[in-house]
């Protein structure tokens, strides 16, 4: 009889994937929003250096502090339920990158309606638009109303789900091939990795979205040029004024920083999840 094949990582149950996801997304965005700020300053139609070019990088860090564990726990309980969900009604291996792509995407969605309130807040604080966090909430609030804190919100989805159907098909992929490799569970530094390599693929390749995304967040009513509205219009309007190679502006610092955010966002995810699990355990036996 053949011997079955080693699980791939360890299960977290929905509550320490909330509390695990928390650690993941806290750690990442603390650790990596300088070459957020950069990649940001980049994409701003205003250029690079008029945006505050190295200066203030940390600028609209607490809102991205603030949003950061609420939204890697939405994305992660989401991810995680879907997948057991779906997993359960069909073949798990053979719909693999079905399920993963449709948990990944449901994952976004719900954590969107934290992470575009936080984008939105951070981006402009990011490009020198304002200089604290709460007179860019009560500008936000006075000139656009509560609507205005999820500008970007349908591109910021656009977004994420084609770089989501991505990044975790392809890292499950990996987790999986390299633990039927090893006849062993992948340990959090080796789903760093993977992660990594799945992120910064992922990355270069929506990095045209994210570009329209940025100058979506980035338009409000009081300015004086015309706003962008709308992935398609935007990336047309892009292309058509600045050439298409503005298309991909800001790509090495976001694959660099998708690349190593990958790593530490799924590494701690991880380890993390292991963490809860041998605690679990040992609560267990006693």
């Amino acid at each position: 009889m053949a011997s079955e094949k080693p699980q791939v990582a360890y299960q977290a149950n929905l509550k320490q994937a909330l509390l695990a996801g928390a650690f993941a997304g806290t750690a990442v965005d603390t650790a990596l929003f300088p070459l957020d700020t950069i990649k940001t300053r980049l994409q701003s139609q205003a250029g690079f250096i008029a945006s505050g070019g190295f200066r203030g990088v940390y600028s609209g860090i607490l809102s991205a502090v603030v949003g950061s564990a609420p939204n890697a726990s939405l994305f992660f309980v989401t991810y995680e339920a879907t997948k057991r969900l779906l997993g359960a009604s069909v073949d798990h291996t053979k719909y693999a990158p079905f399920i993963h792509m449709t948990a990944a995407s449901f994952g976004e969605i719900t954590a969107c309606t934290v992470r575009v309130p936080t984008e939105v807040i951070k981006q402009r604080m990011q490009t020198k638009q304002f200089q604290s966090t709460s007179a860019a909430v009560s500008n936000v609030l006075r000139t656009e109303g509560i609507l205005g804190f999820y500008r970007g919100f349908l591109s910021t989805v656009a977004r994420e789900i084609p770089f989501t159907c991505i990044q975790f098909p392809l890292y499950e992929y990996f987790k999986r091939s390299y633990s039927n490799y090893k006849g062993r569970m992948v340990e959090p530094y080796e789903a760093a990795m993977w992660g990594s390599l799945a992120g910064g693929i992922a990355a270069a390749l929506t990095t045209p979205l994210d570009v329209c995304k940025t100058r979506i967040m980035l338009s409000h009513k009081n300015q004086t040029a015309k706003q962008y509205n709308g992935i398609i219009s935007t990336m047309k309007r892009i292309v058509a004024e600045e050439g298409p190679r503005v298309l991909l502006a800001g790509i090495g610092p976001r694959v660099m920083w998708i690349s190593i955010g990958g790593s530490i966002f799924l590494g701690m995810y991880e380890k993390a999840v292991k963490t809860f699990v041998q605690l679990q355990l040992l609560e267990d036996r006693r």
